[in-house]
């Protein structure tokens, strides 16, 4: 099987008008990946070719293309006359002459590779054309899959059906394995004799029995064939996605206080021994190693988190931000574009970006890198056991040297060098009685 070759049609040259959106409906994100994409990468892991099927003036999804599958080819349907004209639109790449042909939807984004492996294993054995299908309680408005013998004899669509067939609860799901050998002669011969004048992919099964051709029918979960149609489907699908992350997160060693409130990107990494407490979103680029502590309420997004580091309740990680081996990022921080080195401590009320703190530094309550003067970014570097007190101020571009101290409330303009201690403030001045004088002043003038 493995020495089989295989091309992966996806369609997504529908409109989706259902989505509302000036979006491509196949763009709309389920785990912070575009819907197609999600498809794309279960085609490329049952191994093969990619050809895209876009429609007329899809320029997003093609742009989009060169992100998600650099390598796909992409074809245009100029006009949407069905299913099987769809695929017909990637001639030029079936006729190349592929042993497998795997035609799939790029609206079903929780379509899982071992699908298209069962598919593509009925090939090998010889079969002509494979179906794959699911199996519901309530097959309401599914097409039925009809079954002689373990051979599939038909696709019924519900209005067609007997009273009986109306019973089967083996659905189609519309993905459809066809051998290379037979595609292009299948497909041609699919008419449009029918109500809608379209020309139906699913036709090729009775042409392919007519034909002696062996056709099968594969079972998957109905995950696989969930097509999205709006925004209410999209929001099932993301929680679909979503419990299978969980779960599989958890089975990998990572411990979920609330499972049901973290939410993983598509592309989320977490070493095994890490702890995530609740409500906690985790955007794309998130790479976290084992036995790290992520707090409740924590928004991390383009961040890499060390062995042992500690995170939060309530802290935020931009792209960039960088935390080695048992950092500490404390309630209500924010760091970006910055790394943390080894056991140093970010812990309250604090901006850190554009930024270094060396190894075992220690950054005080309230404090911020000033990194930005309108135009342009600047940097702070920050040495190895540097002490900076609560409520300073750090005027980038500026350095403060390793074991540094800078005291409390200090704006800070100039670097300061290693060992220095450095204040950045105005000398206190008491006044006596001045409060009085201002209270009795104040409460006078509101009298009036």
């Amino acid at each position: 099987m493995t020495k089989r070759t295989c091309l992966s049609i996806i369609l997504a040259a529908g409109e989706g008008t259902r989505m509302k959106s000036a979006l491509p409906k196949v763009l709309h994100k389920i785990a912070g990946l575009p819907m197609v994409a999600h498809v794309a990468n279960a085609a490329e892991s049952a191994g093969g070719e990619i050809a895209l099927v876009i429609g007329h003036g899809a320029e997003q999804l093609r742009a989009a293309a060169r992100s998600f599958a650099p390598g796909a080819e992409i074809f245009v349907q100029e006009k949407r006359l069905g299913t099987a004209h769809a695929v017909l639109a990637a001639r030029e790449a079936i006729a190349k002459g592929y042993d497998d042909i795997l035609v799939m939807f790029g609206d079903t984004p929780l379509l899982e590779p071992d699908a298209l492996l069962q598919a593509r294993a009925e090939l090998a054995k010889g079969a002509a054309v494979v179906v794959v299908g699911f199996r519901t309680i309530d097959p309401t408005g599914y097409g039925r899959l009809i079954e002689e013998n373990g051979a599939l004899v038909a696709i019924r669509e519900e209005k067609d059906c007997t009273e009986a067939e109306k019973k089967i609860g083996f659905c189609n799901g519309g993905l459809m394995a066809i051998a290379g050998e037979h595609a292009l002669a299948l497909l041609d011969t699919v008419g449009n004799a029918n109500a809608k004048g379209e020309y139906y992919l699913t036709d090729i099964v009775e042409i392919a029995r007519k034909r002696g051709l062996q056709v099968v029918a594969t079972e998957a979960s109905f995950e696989n064939a969930l097509g999205i149609n709006n925004r209410a489907e999209l929001a099932e699908a993301e929680a679909i996605w979503q419990r299978r992350r969980r779960r599989a997160m958890m089975l990998s060693g990572v411990t979920l206080i609330a499972p049901e409130t973290v939410f993983f990107s598509h592309d989320t990494e977490i070493g095994a021994e890490t702890i995530v407490e609740p409500n906690v979103f985790f955007g794309p680029g998130v790479k976290i190693a084992a036995g790290a502590n992520i707090h409740a309420f924590c928004h991390i997004e383009g961040a890499e988190i060390g062995a042992g580091c500690d995170v939060g309740p309530f802290a935020r990680l931009r792209p960039g931000a960088d935390l080695r081996e048992k950092a500490k990022v404390g309630n209500f921080c924010e760091v970006k574009k910055a790394t943390i080195e080894p056991g140093a401590k970010v812990n309250h009320l604090t901006y850190i970006g554009d930024a270094r703190v060396g190894a075992g530094a220690n950054i005080g309550a309230g404090t911020i890198t000033c990194n930005y003067d309108g135009y342009s970014k600047f940097f702070t570097d920050i040495g190895a056991g540097a002490f900076v007190g609560s409520n300073s101020s750090l005027v980038a571009p500026i350095s403060i040297g390793a074991r540094a101290y800078v005291a409390s409330g200090s704006v800070i303009t100039e670097s300061v060098p290693d060992d220095a201690l450095a204040f950045g403030r105005a000398r206190q001045k008491n006044l006596p009685e001045k409060a009085r004088e201002l209270r009795e002043r104040r409460a006078g003038a509101a009298k009036k």
